[in-house]
């Protein structure tokens, strides 16, 4: 009869209409939970976070450039910086000024530095020093990771933002259960939130290992506060762990 037809077409359609095929996996999904599925939902929004940062990272490169024009550098460098083992690098005291609030204050005032022309930092190598300075004028830096750590300690110290952002997110990209410790330390000494973080979930995820390295033990001596955080991080991820299994038996 028509009404048993009218049910079975009814009863077709409810099925077709409870799954679906994702348009990116091609996986069924239930119309319920979303237009696609879960993984592929969760991949596009990581995908999405990543181009938002990216996103960020060129608005700052370009507000960073935009706070001098090349028409600065017409005149005569008239800042020298002088490193430990003599060498010298010039530099344009307005570029300075307007890219690093300590630079605007040590040579808008009368300090040393600003009588002198010559700004002295003799803790840091040639090398370091002339990839700061060209990071100031670019926006653009090429580290090791050697030298990304000295990078980030003088971004920290002249109140380079942008430059810290860079070095700690290259840092953190290096993170390995060999170096966890070391970067761990480092973080800390110079407010490093991701590097701690990445560094922090790789100790703990190997824990079994941690009283054998010797880093571990330089670590006590040096600095014990830091090891009662890793222990505490420990104690407190185990609970949630713990209490999650516990709500899912």
């Amino acid at each position: 009869s028509l009404v048993t037809m009218a049910r079975e077409y009814s009863d077709q359609w409810g099925e077709s209409m409870l799954m679906m095929s994702c348009l990116s996996c091609k996986e069924e999904y239930n119309t319920c939970a979303a237009g696609t599925c879960r993984e592929c939902y969760e991949e596009a929004s990581e995908t999405e976070e990543e181009l938002k940062k990216e996103i960020e990272e060129l608005k700052a490169r370009i507000t960073f450039l935009k706070t001098w024009a090349p028409e600065m550098l017409d005149q005569h460098t008239d800042i020298v910086f002088e490193v430990g083992d003599g060498s010298k690098i010039k530099a344009h005291r307005i570029v300075l000024i307007s890219k690093s609030p300590v630079f605007k204050a040590m040579l808008e005032n009368e300090m040393e530095e600003s009588r002198s022309g010559t700004i002295k930092i003799t803790d840091f190598s040639y090398e370091v020093l002339r990839s700061f300075v060209h990071y100031l004028y670019t926006a653009e830096t090429f580290p090791d990771e050697h030298m990304a750590f000295d990078l980030l300690v003088l971004a920290e110290k002249y109140q380079v933002k942008h430059l810290k952002i860079i070095c700690e997110k290259f840092l953190t990209s290096k993170v390995n259960n060999d170096n966890s410790i070391m970067n761990f330390a480092f973080s800390h000494q110079h407010n490093a939130k991701h590097l701690r973080e990445a560094a922090l979930s790789l100790i703990i995820e190997n824990m079994h290992t941690l009283t054998t390295r010797e880093e571990y033990h330089v670590l006590v001596d040096k600095d014990p506060r830091l090891v009662v955080e890793i222990y505490e991080e420990y104690l407190s991820k185990q609970v949630n762990t713990a209490g999650k299994e516990s709500i899912n038996s």
